[in-house]
């Protein structure tokens, strides 16, 4: 029992040093994944003395940690934010990932004499963008909601053909089929959003009509709903990541009960199974084997970085007409984080030759990479003029008047030189039933009247309905631009 307490008081506390960790990530613009990993490092052999070099325990603890993760994507994902993009999507995420792994593969092998088994590994294994990364950054930059639903797409389906490559470029001896290579994808990939699919609406017909006796329970069946399409589809050979995210997809859009307590239960399952995943990573790795690994890490990064990801975007995207310059972000965007170091796994558990040298590359590609992506993203889209300056973002809430009435609550401040400067309230004319709720002003908060005038640096709170969501944004973007009589002078308010 004292063995058990023991190991509870260590559990709790790396818990709660990962929660706080993730504050002090999200004020430096970080992924917390960096913070989990060197925490995970800390505790190793090479700090506090925890031995951990359970390959195989690791990729099956990463395995179901990231089927959470992806399960907990899809059942925050909406529908109407991914929609258009599901078709470009889905090519980066098999084309753009063959192009960037052919990309990559040749770099390793000819710039650092890999081998073409560990060549191909390598570039299989960091070609996909990390669907944790991209869903805790992104989330948080107001972004084209094409862009951002793009990126997350992509992230929550490219997954799937990665680990299928993965697993055949494990096999030893190494026997390279095309043709193997495609009916396998074909299959795996098609069967598992077919059981995904299929268990989303499954789920999606029953529970509505499930009188449930808490309303806890909606939450949890939902998240195993998720987890029986991940399993069901592991069963059938099929890909389990694709099935658990497209059934989160479709749970999520179907209108499901307590959809607000769903998605705040999704997204602390989500954060758990990161800090897990990532201090065990963390602990797998021996830091005294790292340093010998920075040069080569550093010269696969810059190529996947500057060569193999703006391939694989340029030739995914251009029968859709994606503007340059976002076709620049999403290149810069490609963020990697606990997928390549969980498939990094896989061939050492194999006995592929050389691949713990394999994984120690790929932890190092993730910490470099990721402290130079994830802080410089908010700047590159203010560069490329992706965030404009009245930009508004979503806010969730826990509110079940809310939930009931379908509203979203939206937050603006209000830049230094915008019209909006002394417009009142009222003048404001937001579609019905928008409204100002409440106004934060030099740190202080006040409930303001139909004549209260704005001010520059205010930041403002508005109540509105999804339906309305586009055109109260496109009258706060107006205003801003033209002031009070902004139709007068034709600005609508559409984004720039």
């Amino acid at each position: 029992m004292e063995q058990l307490y023991l190991a509870l008081l260590a559990g709790g506390l790396v818990l709660l040093a990962g929660v706080v960790g993730t504050r002090v990530a999200h004020g430096a613009g970080l992924p917390s994944l960096l913070l989990f990993l060197a925490l995970g490092v800390v505790l190793g052999e090479d700090g506090i003395g925890v031995e951990f070099d359970d390959a195989e325990l690791a990729r099956n603890v990463g395995t179901a940690a990231l089927a959470m993760i992806l399960v907990e994507g899809g059942l925050t994902t909406k529908w109407s934010d991914v929609r258009k993009c599901v078709a470009p999507a889905g090519i980066l995420a098999t084309v753009g990932i063959g192009v960037s792994l052919a990309v990559t593969a040749t770099g390793a092998h000819f710039l650092l004499g890999f081998d073409w088994q560990l060549a191909l590994l390598l570039g299989a294994i960091v070609s996909s963008t990390d669907s944790a990364a991209v869903f805790s950054v992104l989330r948080v930059l107001p972004l084209p909601r094409r862009v951002a639903g793009l990126l997350e797409a992509e992230s929550g389906f490219n997954d799937a053909p990665t680990v299928i490559m993965v697993l055949l470029f494990s096999a030893t001896p190494l026997v390279f089929s095309p043709g193997h290579l495609v009916v396998s994808l074909v299959y795996e990939l098609g069967l598992g959003a077919l059981i995904g699919l299929g268990i989303g609406w499954l789920g999606a017909l029953a529970l509505p009509r499930v009188a449930l006796p808490a309303s806890g329970l909606y939450p949890l069946a939902a998240f195993g709903l998720g987890f029986v399409a991940f399993a069901a589809s592991g069963a059938a050979h099929a890909s389990g990541f694709l099935a658990a995210y497209l059934s989160g997809v479709v749970l999520a859009n179907s209108g499901l009960p307590h959809r607000s307590a769903t998605r705040s239960f999704a997204e602390g399952l989500g954060w758990l199974a990161q800090i897990g995943l990532f201090v065990l990573l963390g602990l797998l790795v021996t830091p005294s084997r790292l340093p010998e690994e920075i040069i080569p890490a550093l010269v696969i990064g810059l190529v996947l970085l500057l060569v193999a990801r703006p391939l694989s975007v340029v030739v995914s995207l251009v029968w859709f007409r994606v503007p340059l310059r976002e076709q620049g972000f999403l290149s810069w965007a490609g963020l990697r984080g606990a997928v390549p170091i969980v498939l990094a796994t896989f061939p050492v558990v194999q006995g592929v030759p050389d691949s713990q040298r394999l994984l120690d590359v790929v932890f190092v590609l993730v910490m470099v990479f990721t402290i130079v992506q994830g802080p410089s993203l908010r700047p590159l889209a203010r560069w490329l003029g992706l965030i404009p300056r009245e930009a508004t973002r979503e806010i969730q809430v826990e509110a079940a008047p809310l939930d009931v009435l379908d509203a979203e609550l939206l937050s603006m401040e209000v830049p230094s030189g915008s019209a909006m400067h002394a417009v009142s309230v009222r003048e404001l004319r937001l579609p019905e039933p928008g409204v100002v709720t409440l106004i934060i002003r030099d740190r202080h908060t006040f409930v303001p009247s139909p004549e209260t005038s704005i001010e520059a640096g205010d930041e403002l709170f508005i109540v509105t309905t999804l339906a309305q969501r586009q055109a109260t944004e496109n009258r706060l973007r107006a205003v801003s631009r033209r002031g009070r009589l902004a139709h007068w002078f034709g600005e609508r308010g559409d984004p720039a």
